[in-house]
């Protein structure tokens, strides 16, 4: 993995009660990641949505929007606002890592099958080798096109298959660590 970006995708207070969801460990493993990334100075970038739908946890000024305590930014890292899940849209994320010579990428946070497959696919679509975390990801249970309810696993893991081979390396922290 050449010198890579660690993306960490809406790892906001809001998501903290989201509802039933897979990987209860992701924070865990997210703030492992990012500290080996901090240690190794090597590039941070913080998504945090902002909803345009009043009432939304993730409106401007309501505390679903601010980052969790454990994964804050420190004031060197950077931090891209979004308005919809691809946090390449309208951001300047890919500028800003174009500028600074990055052609990888790693990906954590939520959900699995929203911001982090959309970001994913775009990244890979950009020509960034794009790597997925599975185990610092997370999805919410949902219902599919056909009303079934899937469970947050089953999301999660449709959500990596989707990604897997054509737009990104489906991996885990560990080995994201251990290619720093």
């Amino acid at each position: 993995m050449s010198r890579a970006a660690l993306i960490i995708i809406d790892m906001q207070r809001g998501m903290l009660e989201a509802g039933p969801r897979n990987n209860p460990q992701a924070e865990q493993a997210i703030a492992m990641t990012l500290a080996a990334w901090r240690e190794a100075r090597a590039p941070i970038v913080h998504v945090r949505h902002i909803s345009r739908t009043p009432g939304s946890p993730f409106w401007p000024g309501q505390q679903g929007v601010e980052f969790q305590e454990a994964l804050r930014p420190l004031d060197s890292e950077h931090v891209v606002e979004k308005n919809v899940p691809d946090a390449f849209i309208n951001s300047g994320l890919e500028r800003w890592l174009r500028v600074r010579g990055i052609e990888a990428v790693a990906i954590v946070g939520v959900s699995t099958n929203n911001s982090v497959e959309a970001t994913a696919r775009t990244a890979g679509n950009l020509g960034f080798q794009t790597f997925v975390a599975a185990d610092a990801t997370f999805a919410f249970a949902k219902a599919d096109y056909n009303g079934v309810m899937r469970s947050a696993e089953e999301v999660h893991a449709m959500a990596l298959a989707n990604l897997q081979g054509e737009y990104a390396t489906v991996t885990t922290t560990q080995a994201l660590r251990d290619a720093l």
